[in-house]
């Protein structure tokens, strides 16, 4: 199965400056980014602007066979707070993955869970 994720998470109030929020659980949201908008390059100027409203993260994930990578970075008070995290497909799994640790920035927690990933319900958009 393959999948690509390209979104920026927080709170619904705080991603809608992106677009149309999706509910994920734990009081998050999700706004994906189509590809034509570069976030979290080496220029995060929008990302740092959007989280003077509060914490904003974006993140990317692309998988194929089991196999993939995953980016992310946080920003938060209209500056760069985690990142970037960067998993390639060739680097040996990590855990948490950068996205789970993006998520932990925004508050989300494991609970049952495998991961924060997991807990927010995002597999939901895969």
């Amino acid at each position: 199965m393959a999948y690509v994720l390209r979104a920026v998470l927080g709170s619904p109030a705080v991603v809608t400056q992106a677009g149309e929020p999706l509910p994920l659980d734990q009081g998050l949201a999700l706004v994906r980014i189509p590809p034509d908008l570069r976030l979290g390059d080496t220029d995060n100027r929008t990302l740092e602007a959007w989280s003077a409203a509060g914490p904003i993260a974006y993140v990317e994930a692309e998988y194929f066979a089991g196999t993939g990578s995953q980016f992310a970075v946080v920003c938060a008070g209209g500056d760069l707070v985690l990142g970037p995290l960067v998993q390639d497909e060739d680097d040996p799994p990590t855990h948490p993955t950068p996205i789970s640790q993006a998520l932990r920035h925004l508050g989300a927690i494991p609970g049952g869970h495998f991961d924060e990933f997991d807990a927010v319900g995002l597999g939901r958009y895969r």
